[in-house]
């Protein structure tokens, strides 16, 4: 059973570690050191409330495996040993040799002479390659504490106290059979141990079960790990994760719930495993299980949001839409009726947006984004035929923006590489029954011919009529910025070029509807024309579309912010 604690360097001075030849030669630069130094220095122990203890500064994993009593073989992390026991060793040649503390025992496999040395580094070695390092770093020790000397803020005992007392190693003791196999599992593209996996160990580990009964104790060890993995696996289903998370994590999604939980001001690395292993200092099965069941009770709270679909609706929007705090948003479920926490979402949705209008919204308004997801998610909830729920993973693993439903007059937004599958497509959709119509495919077919999409000029003046041809209907076409003109787009519809014109897009949105891809509800009612008048007039955006889609977004925004002034 592998166990995880935090050690004090002078708690390691009761042990000899072997570092054995598959590991890589000490190493450290003299930055490497000096950086250490830095921050030990600058490091600040403050007492922990409720506790006897204060913290500390980490110094990373150490993973060993027992070889005999007090003797380790080092599988990942000797370099900071080594470094660590240079610094000791200097702040012991302050004192007479009776009077020195004693220190831990580093014997390299691959050096027989190392355990000699190390006790001498100050002397010049280049008989081998990991000697000449060592003394380069215990010489750049030496100049670092010379010149913080003579700063008068700087005190030697309160660095040799933090270092020695106030310093600590996450020890991973592990009891699997082959240690190689776990040093490369460390350290092939340099793998560290997470927080999750260091807080596994706290949790499964023997000394939390005070119990004479073995079979018990494994008992519970293995309920643990169970209900630990089936956490994990329940974050591996993407719909649940991006529901709750904006971040992409492969693995230990778990460490979610962990983040959450820690209180502490650190921010370091580390910072949440220490603060699971000072909840779990007194290695009781009592204070594990209740930090066990406070997990869970994360967990299952979660899972209650993802299968209530208002719920889920909701609070994924407020998370999507970074407008509420997740832990916030526990914390309130916790003391709340479900109807009172439902209003208390919608009161934070209001609030959000009491100080906007929705007819003043347009594309370069910050708000635009989160108004027509809100828009699209409220729209699928007041369908009581439809039991469907929004793919927040979908929608934020795909880029979706804010776009022009009838595109603007702007011709540099067509690249000059696009240009002649732009007229191609474009072509196929002119209307020859109007004025324009043969004129424009005349003018098309012509710039098609001679191959001229490299005459900005040429183009642009094209691009402007059949922009118009196609924007006929409407009668604001200056107004193209408002929001009644804006929809969610994907990047993949817009197929490298932004400004593709109404029935373009109209092609890629049914497309992509017909493979099974991802589309908004409101823009998919929006390109298939849910909501004009019938017959529609399918190549083009009007006016009466225009306006039919913002009486749209009235009704069903209305409930949460201000129509108009």
């Amino acid at each position: 059973m592998n166990s995880v604690e935090l050690k004090t360097l002078n708690e390691l001075s009761q042990y000899s570690f072997y570092i054995p030849a598959y590991q890589r030669g000490y190493r450290w630069t003299e930055q490497e050191v000096k950086d250490l130094l830095n921050d030990i220095t600058e490091f600040m122990p403050r007492e922990i409330v409720g506790s006897d203890d204060r913290t500390w500064y980490c110094l990373q994993p150490v993973v060993v495996k027992q070889r005999k009593e007090n003797e380790y073989e080092v599988i990942d992390g000797q370099q900071r040993l080594t470094t660590a026991y240079l610094i000791l060793h200097y702040l012991n040649q302050d004192f007479v040799e009776k009077k020195r503390d004693k220190l831990f025992n580093l014997d390299y496999e691959t050096r027989p002479d190392s355990k000699i040395f190390i006790q001498h580094p100050e002397v010049d070695s280049s008989s081998c390659i990991d000697f000449y390092y060592m003394h380069q770093a215990y010489s750049t020790i030496e100049k670092w504490f010379e010149a913080s000397e003579q700063q008068t803020s700087f005190d030697k005992n309160d660095f040799r106290s933090k270092i020695k007392f106030h310093t600590k190693v996450i020890w991973y003791e592990t009891t699997e059979e082959n240690p190689i196999t776990v040093f490369t599992r460390l350290n092939i593209g340099k793998i560290s141990l997470t927080n999750a996996e260091l807080i596994k160990a706290l949790f499964l580990n023997s000394s939390n079960f005070r119990t004479t009964n073995f079979d018990g104790m494994r008992r519970r060890q293995i309920e643990i790990a169970n209900e630990w993995d089936n956490i994990e696996i329940a974050f591996q289903n993407d719909k649940l994760w991006y529901f709750l998370c904006n971040r992409q994590v492969r693995d230990n999604r778990i460490e979610f719930i962990f983040n959450l939980m820690n209180d502490s001001a650190d921010t370091d690395t580390y910072s949440t495993f220490r603060f699971f292993s000072a909840r779990l200092t007194d290695n009781s099965e009592e204070d594990m299980k209740k930090n066990w069941e406070e997990i869970q009770g994360y967990y299952q709270r979660f899972n209650e949001w993802f299968h209530d679909r208002e719920l889920y609706h909701k609070i994924g929007f407020l998370l999507t839409a970074e407008i509420a705090n997740i832990k916030e948003l526990y914390s309130q479920a916790s003391k709340l009726r479900k109807s009172e926490f439902v209003a208390y979402i919608n009161e934070l949705i209001k609030q959000h947006y009491k100080s906007r209008t929705l007819l003043e919204l347009n594309y370069e308004s910050k708000e635009t984004k989160s108004v027509l997801l809100l828009y699209n998610i409220l729209t699928m909830l007041q369908n009581e035929h439809d039991a469907s729920y929004f793919p927040f993973d979908d929608y934020k693993l795909n880029k979706w923006d804010v776009e022009h439903i009838a595109s603007r007059k702007d011709a540099r937004s067509v690249p000059a590489i696009n240009r002649e599958s732009w007229l191609l497509d474009v072509k196929c959709y002119i209307d020859q029954e109007q004025q324009d119509g043969p004129g424009l495919i005349k003018e098309v077919d012509s710039m098609l011919a001679a191959r001229r999409f490299d005459y900005d000029d040429d183009f642009a003046i094209l691009f402007d009529k059949i922009t118009i041809h196609f924007n006929r209907y409407m009668n604001n076409a200056e107004d193209m910025d408002e929001i009644s003109n804006l929809a969610l787009l994907d990047e993949r519809t817009n197929r490298g070029y932004k400004n593709a014109v109404f029935p373009l897009k109209r092609k890629y949105i049914i497309e992509l509807d017909k493979t099974g891809g991802f589309v908004p509800i409101c823009t998919k009612n929006t390109f298939l024309k849910y909501f004009s008048d019938y017959p529609p007039k399918i190549s083009f955006w009007t006016q009466d579309d225009r306006e039919k889609y913002e009486q749209d977004l009235i009704r069903v925004l209305s409930p949460y912010m201000e129509v108009t002034k």
